[in-house]
């Protein structure tokens, strides 16, 4: 068994060839299609989030939106940029996300991807140390970890408007659980093996940013056990939760094939991110029996619990439901994963 779900990236543009021209369109298409894929059985609605850009980029309203129009599946992001993030603000509005959904917030956070502006994260208030981004982010990460403990840590005002709780007070809303929740983006083995050191969960994408020069599915696979491996080394007790994200694509139709049926020819392939080489995973795309084969041949989905499915959004609800009950249906029982 898998857990299955989608991860959408949001995007918007004001062109007639596309499903999703504005911000309103992307919001309010992303919580229908939260919906349709719990009536169809998946497991998980995950939203990119992207600053600057005419993509998904406030969480939390979507997040509680979601929650309160499904009753079962995961909800999540894949992932929020903490360098843009007020750690006790975030943590009251994952707090009340994860209360108004019952549970169900699974929380992906990392450093963030290149952005669409240079160093946007300044104009929302925030200044790093010298360049030092990565370290800001996990900065950022540590306290908002630390707050969702629900532990108390500030001093009530003596003649408070409405009467207090004894000792130090805690950010509220507080979600029991929420901490074991949260996933961190990893790009690298070595940030793999940091997020284990936290206790996180493991998040990781279609791309890595190294390069060893093995197949894709191979080096995070590799970055898979690493993170276990750490994990264990780190002595936690609990049994962590990894995800990998993928492009699928069965052509089961004329409109399938005539959208990603040349992507059965997709490869992996290497380019530069901030400067260095990073490898990125191909798509799958193919009749359900050759999908099928391909892949139960990648050890980064095999070692994984969960898989996300990344989907044009742009294509509209319609077909990206059809997508997923794709997978679903013709790929995913017969690997075992139904």
């Amino acid at each position: 068994m898998k857990n299955i779900g989608f991860l959408s990236f949001g995007h918007w543009t004001p062109s007639p060839h596309s499903a999703t021209q504005s911000a309103s369109d992307a919001l309010l298409q992303s919580i229908d299609l939260a919906v349709a894929a719990e009536e169809l059985g998946a497991d998980g609605a995950y939203f990119r989030i992207h600053h600057f850009a005419r993509q998904l980029a406030s969480p939390f309203p979507l997040l509680a939106a979601v929650g309160a129009r499904t009753s079962r599946i995961e909800i999540g992001t894949g992932v929020i940029d903490m360098r843009y993030e007020n750690p006790l603000y975030m943590a009251e509005d994952a707090g009340a996300a994860d209360l108004i959904s019952g549970g169900r917030l699974q929380l992906g956070i990392s450093r963030g991807s290149p952005e669409q502006v240079i160093d946007g994260f300044r104009h929302f208030g925030y200044q790093p140390e010298g360049d030092d981004h990565a370290g800001m982010a996990r900065e950022h990460t540590r306290r908002f970890l630390e707050v969702i403990e629900g532990e108390g840590f500030a001093e009530p005002n003596p003649r408070p408007m409405f009467p207090n709780p004894p000792g130090l007070l805690r950010v509220e809303p507080y979600s029991e659980g929420l901490r074991e929740r949260i996933w961190w983006g990893a790009g690298s083995r070595a940030t793999a093996e940091w997020t284990a050191e936290q206790g996180m969960n493991l998040m990781s994408s279609t791309l890595l940013t190294e390069d060893t020069g093995v197949p894709f599915h191979q080096l995070q696979a590799e970055q898979v056990q690493r993170f276990r491996d750490a994990w264990t080394a780190a002595g936690h007790t609990r049994t962590p939760r990894v995800s990998v994200s993928r492009s699928v694509f069965p052509l089961v139709s004329d409109i399938d094939r005539a959208y990603f049926g040349r992507e059965s020819m997709s490869r992996d392939q290497v380019g530069q991110i901030d400067g260095g080489l990073a490898r990125f995973g191909k798509s799958y795309a193919d009749e359900p029996d050759r999908l099928v084969k391909a892949l139960a041949e990648d050890e980064a989905v095999a070692a994984a619990d969960t898989l996300l499915l990344t989907v044009p959004n742009q294509l509209g609800v319609d077909y990206n439901a059809h997508v997923i009950e794709s997978v679903l249906k013709d790929v995913a029982p017969a690997l075992g994963w139904r």
